[in-house]
């Protein structure tokens, strides 16, 4: 790696604000290009796409995000560009969405990328990894930590380009009709979870069940499976969980950060002109950042009507249990890694990058939040 000395640093920075003067001063036209040039003028064509969701329709922070997402690409392309959602199972059932973009019959795709492990083993370490990063560490890896460029090598032989769509942040461990006060208890017991923790929890003998939301509170009411993860107070209580369900477990070791992804033909965009992919890419770093706080903002805040109105036990899972399910989550990586190469390849990329990032985190926000705690 080039070493950089401080006044490299600050000539490079230099150099940065004289560049962004000239893109000022050129009114943000294109390198060789004037105003009134080909390149510099829309051809106005519009382009109407087609957006399947894995999510219901109108689904509180997934499917209003998706809206506001079609909505973000309306305004800012001027009326040029717009999108048509569709919720999970009004075009395509929500765990086809990824088949339906591939194939071409949409353009683009809302969900998480552990919806797809039958497909592409690597794709849970794109969504979310047992005992792995958190949202924040996650958006570095992907952004800034060459994360991004191995998804697009994932999803590449599927005509996919893959994109960050939001984050659910920390989630909690699940609802359950019995308390877990041993890894013994998981034995026997049909949950639903979806992407790695699905295996982890098999390694304890639990059975798992892959569903869409839309069928997790029937599920779970008629004894389909006796216990569900989702994602946290705010989507949990508007799921009506706390009816059905006694126990509510923290924390999610599953899910400490789980990143929803937008998927695109890459024909499709690649045909779009290159002010058009600018905004989509635009409007998927948006709906990143919005889907995480909206998460955060509402969390606690129901967690409290949990709790206040429902009666909700809230239990934690013990040391004990948390380093049986650490344990088996090694040896599921250790098992998928083993029989793909690009598994092997992707997350060796995020256990490094988790390795970096972890030493950062415990000397700044692990010890600043022990401070205030104490």
């Amino acid at each position: 790696m080039k070493k950089y000395s401080r006044k490299d640093f600050l000539k490079k920075g230099a150099m940065a604000a004289v560049a962004g003067g000239t893109l000022l001063s050129g009114c943000g036209q294109p390198e060789g290009t004037s105003p009134g040039s080909a390149a510099a003028v829309s051809s106005g064509k519009k382009y109407r796409w087609t957006m399947v969701t894995t999510w219901p329709p109108k689904f509180a922070v997934l499917g209003e995000g998706a809206d506001l997402f079609a909505d973000w690409v309306k305004k800012m392309s001027g009326g040029r560009m717009e999108i048509r959602v569709y919720g999970g199972g009004e075009m395509v059932p929500a765990l086809e969405a990824f088949d339906a973009v591939s194939s071409g019959a949409a353009e683009i795709a809302s969900g998480a990328a552990y919806y797809w492990s039958g497909k592409v083993p690597a794709a849970p370490f794109f969504a979310s990894v047992p005992f792995g990063m958190n949202a924040q560490q996650l958006n570095a890896w992907i952004y800034s930590g060459g994360g991004q460029a191995l998804w697009e090598e994932a999803y590449a032989p599927f005509n996919l380009l893959p994109m960050l769509g939001g984050n659910t942040g920390v989630q909690m461990g699940g609802w359950f009709n019995k308390e877990i006060n041993t890894i013994e208890d998981f034995k026997g017991l049909k949950m639903r979870i979806p992407g790695l923790g699905s295996k982890v929890i098999e390694k304890a003998g639990a059975a798992s069940v892959n569903l869409p939301g839309s069928e997790i509170y029937t599920s779970l009411e008629t004894g389909v499976i006796d216990a569900t993860e989702w994602i946290g107070p705010y989507h949990d209580y508007k799921m009506g969980f706390a009816e059905i369900a006694k126990y509510y477990y923290a924390p999610g070791w599953h899910e400490p950060g789980t990143a929803l992804e937008l998927i695109l033909n890459k024909d499709a965009f690649l045909g779009l002109p290159e002010d058009l992919q600018e905004i989509v890419r635009s409007a998927a770093y948006r709906l990143n950042m919005w889907t995480l706080c909206e998460f955060e903002a509402q969390n606690n805040g129901f967690l409290q009507k949990l709790k206040k109105e429902k009666n909700v036990q809230l239990r934690h899972f013990s040391p004990e249990i948390l380093n049986s399910l650490r344990g088996y989550a090694q040896e599921v990586i250790a098992e998928i890694t083993a029989q793909d190469a690009l598994s092997k390849k992707v997350f060796d990329a995020y256990s490094a990058f988790q390795k970096d990032v972890g030493e950062w985190s415990s000397l700044t926000e692990k010890a600043f939040y022990n401070t205030i705690q104490a």
